[in-house]
């Protein structure tokens, strides 16, 4: 498909026309490294052509002594091409857990408050066709399931913002010729060579995979593609059932229809346990498969009384299964109590709805 320029245009209007977005004021996070700055470049070529606003922008960890250079490079290319660019300082704090992951959750932090902050709502990142064989097999590593190994997608919401990805589908050894190409310099990041980290090692284990076996980095990034449109597929019958089955209660409790759940195939029975608890939970991610396996046998037991997941609980409550958010509130309301909260929400007068809920609607009044 002609250049690399062409390329990446046709697929930045393939995810406009998928998602129905307007592509005209969007930031591009960028390093210094050769895949974020081929991005940026590639990125000024498509605004020169469609037009709107492109900026630039570039979190400073901390963690090297170089990044402060690194970070003034990319101020000065900027500068060059006239983009804006704006420098985003992130401080590595002394709490245990894996400092890669805490850097990775700082960086999109700030790139989403910074977005939010100056009306961007698309930022765009470079991830390319090797980082999407490396997200697959360290997944795999992981024993995730078809969810985890579609990997990265292309499109996806990320808090306020759109996350797009539109170098998916390139080598990134082309986003290298591109930047020798017009005499563009990068930085090499060392801690791209250490071997602490899993995504490092899987990256070097890659040829010799291929080698021994055939199974290149086009043949993972596809087998990813293929299990992405799965994962769509399983997203619609979940949107479809949620739609039709179940009810929600001010975004604090839903209830469903056990007889509808236990008559799905047993993914879709996970996916909607999952989406519900997660969004009545409020968790950053939903519970992990073997949780919602032992949730899906301990709810389908007779004797079920209730049980707690996800920062929810779970009860049997009039032929329905609720799933209410946790509350330190368990005082039950009394009736003034109600009679309050009903004068407030007259759709709740003669409803009838679980001690759960009652707690947490009432305590909403005081």
């Amino acid at each position: 498909m002609g250049s690399l320029t062409e390329k990446f245009a046709a697929g930045m209007n393939r995810i406009a026309a998928d998602h129905d977005l307007v592509l005209r004021n969007v930031a591009a996070a960028v390093s210094g490294g050769a895949d974020s700055l081929a991005l940026a470049f590639l990125l000024r070529e498509y605004v020169k052509e469609h037009g709107g606003r492109a900026v630039m922008l570039t979190v400073n960890h901390h963690l090297r002594p170089e990044a402060g250079a690194e970070a003034e490079m990319v101020a000065a290319l900027a500068a060059k091409w006239g983009m804006e660019h704006h420098i985003l300082d992130w401080f590595p704090d002394q709490t245990s857990g894996s400092l890669e992951e805490k850097a990775r959750l700082g960086r999109y932090r700030l790139l989403e408050e910074w977005c939010a902050a100056h009306e961007i709502e698309h930022l765009l990142t470079a991830h390319h066709q090797t980082d999407q064989a490396e997200t697959f097999l360290m997944r795999l590593q992981r024993g995730s399931g078809v969810d985890g190994l579609a990997s990265m997608q292309p499109f996806s919401r990320r808090g306020r913002i759109n996350l797009i990805r539109p170098l998916l589908d390139v080598d990134p050894a082309e986003l290298k010729d591109l930047l020798r190409n017009n005499q563009i310099g990068w930085a090499e990041d060392a801690s791209n060579d250490c071997d602490d980290f899993l995504r490092v090692r899987m990256r070097k284990f890659l040829p010799r995979l291929e080698k021994a076996t055939g199974i290149s980095v086009r043949r993972l990034a596809e087998t990813a593609k293929a299990l992405s449109e799965a994962r769509a597929y399983f997203e619609n019958e979940t949107d479809q059932f949620v739609k039709r089955y179940v009810r929600y209660f001010e975004q604090m409790a839903v209830s469903v229809s056990p007889t509808a759940l236990n008559a799905l195939h047993p993914e879709l029975k996970r996916r909607v346990l999952a989406r519900l608890l997660r969004q009545i939970g409020g968790g950053s991610y939903p519970p992990e498969y073997e949780e919602l396996q032992r949730l899906l046998k301990t709810v389908a037991d007779p004797h079920f009384r209730g049980c707690t997941l996800g920062g929810c609980v779970l009860v049997p409550f009039q032929k329905r299964l609720w799933i209410v958010r946790e509350s330190k509130e368990k005082k039950t309301p009394d009736s003034l109590q109600w009679k309050d909260f009903v004068r407030s929400f007259p759709t709740y007068d003669k409803m009838v709805i679980p001690h759960a809920l009652k707690c947490l609607l009432t305590a909403r009044q005081k």
